[in-house]
């Protein structure tokens, strides 16, 4: 019992590390730029993960795996980084994070739709409400505006776009793998492949001017950290620690990574926004509310639980 609470308490720390994410993400970008500091954080944080968790043969891959899993991961994790790094400010960079955290209710409406996921009638008032905490977040101070919500996605509807871009492509990334993964976990192969990819792309580009200062190497050493050891700790938690309470956790990452990255960026938040984000977990734990007990299978170690997958077991 003892290592089993130990194994749940590192697995916890693991959504502590990933709610820090946007905060660090913008703190590199501020510093590095928006591609470069994406790639140099992704390419430290792949050398982590050789040493955490590993990297397995090519061979010992499923093809169809191999290919799609790349393929999602990788463009959902450049529609994350370069949505907040070309967030106009530290605010709006929040509100791109919030955006992301529309996943777990487009991944439930894909696993009903594309992998016959049984769901009871909590799904529509869940995804409903996870849509109105985002026209909170978007609104701004006042709360429901829609009028402020679209100057406020015309100012940048670039970040805006990766960002629900983004969300509809993990969702798309949990809906396949949770088919075809076979139980691998190619998050480091993932890693380096998005390291690559913004490289390409920084070179591509002309490059740009990286500012290499103190604040800069530490917001980088912790980002990487975050993204590295927060799935190693992911790992430990979902296959020796409490599921349930893992899972449960979870879906309060929207709420933990505002609150971190008000701190870190020093950007204060109004009330209309704190409602919207917590409409929003609360849309997301409905959504996996609504599929308790409908043969929901095990999460991946390789990523948080999903409203398709749910928790079994203690």
């Amino acid at each position: 019992m003892q290592s089993k609470n130990k194994a749940t308490l590192i697995g916890l720390t693991a959504v502590l590390l990933w709610a820090s994410i946007v905060g660090l993400i913008r703190g590199v970008s501020q510093n590095l730029g928006a591609v470069g500091g994406a790639a140099m954080m992704y390419s430290a944080a792949s050398v982590l993960l050789l040493f955490s968790v590993g990297f397995i043969r090519l061979k010992a891959f499923p093809r169809r795996y191999l290919v799609w899993g790349s393929l999602l991961f990788v463009s959902y994790e450049l529609c994350l980084s370069l949505s907040i790094g070309f967030a106009h400010t530290s605010r709006q960079a929040i509100e791109v994070g919030m955006v992301n955290y529309l996943w777990p209710a487009f991944t439930m409406l894909s696993a009903i739709a594309f992998n016959r996921q049984r769901a009871n009638f909590l799904i529509v008032p869940g995804f409903l409400m996870a849509i109105l905490g985002i026209c909170l977040v978007l609104g701004g101070d006042q709360g429901l505006d829609f009028a402020g919500m679209v100057s406020n996605v015309k100012d940048n509807p670039l970040s805006y776009g990766l960002a629900f871009s983004g969300a509809v492509i993990w969702a798309a990334y949990c809906t396949v793998t949770a088919r075809i993964a076979q139980g691998k976990n190619g998050v480091t192969l993932f890693f380096m492949l998005t390291a690559l990819a913004l490289w390409i792309k920084f070179f591509a580009t002309g490059g740009g001017t990286m500012h290499f200062s103190y604040e800069a190497i530490v917001y980088l050493a912790l980002a990487a950290s975050a993204m590295g050891f927060g799935y190693a700790a992911w790992n430990v938690g979902i296959l020796h620690g409490n599921v349930t309470v893992l899972a449960g956790a979870s879906y309060f990452i929207p709420v933990f990574s505002a609150a971190l990255a008000a701190a870190l960026l020093r950007t204060p938040l109004s009330f209309a926004f704190w409602k919207g984000a917590s409409m929003v977990c609360a849309g997301s734990v409905l959504c996996w509310l609504a599929t308790r007990g409908k043969g929901v299978r095990m999460p991946s170690a390789s990523q948080p639980p999903q409203p398709s997958q749910g928790a079994q077991g203690q």
